[in-house]
């Protein structure tokens, strides 16, 4: 059994991570918004190590172990530990406000999961349904925003949390063609969203939450699939200029 000591000052983090997970990245702006110093250490999901699986209980990411034994899973409780034991808050003091931030935190992940349908669909029908069903989902969300950041002012989990789903999109934007972009129209008429997600863009907590290399990555995991999103970014690399 796991012993637990009152003292959380001087805790040393390491971040067990897979550098596409969205969820890991909730996890890394936090530990940047906070200045926590934190070891991030890369696996690749699909060769799981024996020594992660042998510590996390869900075999997911990220997965923080502290002090080299305790083990946190979830990005949800790493992000809200993480907050509670440094200065300052990320979540709203009132307790229904608390409460409505973790709701559209959840609700965000509600999003990530039409984002893996978005770029899993394998027929252009459900694609099309794919993108019809985030258009909706970002409909809610920009009924809700007050800029320029989720609730106002300060950056707070809930930002967090949204910034890696734009990033999605940030890249996909950037390799689409015009036309599949226009066509689709998931953030059309959002302006709220198009100036938070300039705000998130610019901020050095999401900049430096993935590698450099991110965009590459996402895009070869995609193309690496047989789905309609992959016959189109491929389609595209081999089009004429």
């Amino acid at each position: 059994m796991t012993q637990f000591d009152n003292n959380t000052s001087g805790l040393e983090y390491e971040l067990v991570s897979f550098k596409l997970c969205p969820y890991v990245q909730r996890s890394v702006i936090t530990l940047r918004e906070k200045g926590v110093a934190f070891k991030r250490t890369d696996i690749e999901l699909s060769n799981k190590p024996e020594w992660f699986l042998r510590r996390s209980p869900t075999g997911k990411v990220p997965m923080l172990l502290v002090n080299g034994n305790t083990v946190l899973f979830e990005s949800a409780v790493i992000c809200e530990f993480i907050d509670e034991t440094t200065p300052g808050s990320m979540l709203p003091e009132n307790p229904l406000e608390r409460a409505y931030h973790r709701a559209w935190i959840e609700f965000g992940s509600t999003i990530l999961n039409q984002i893996a349908r978005y770029y899993s669909a394998e027929s252009e029908v459900d694609f099309n349904l794919a993108a019809q069903n985030l258009r909706a989902s970002f409909a809610r969300v920009e009924a809700e925003m007050v800029l320029p950041f989720f609730s106002g002012e300060s950056f707070q989990i809930v930002d967090a949390v949204y910034a890696p789903i734009f990033r999605y999109f940030d890249v996909f934007e950037q390799h689409l063609p015009a036309a599949v972009v226009a066509e689709q129209g998931i953030f059309d008429g959002y302006d709220k969203i198009a100036q938070w997600r300039r705000h998130l863009q610019a901020r050095p907590s999401v900049i430096h939450a993935v590698a450099p290399d991110y965009p590459e990555g996402l895009i070869a995991f995609v193309k690496n699939k047989t789905s309609c999103l992959a016959n189109i970014l491929n389609q595209a690399k081999l089009a004429p200029a």
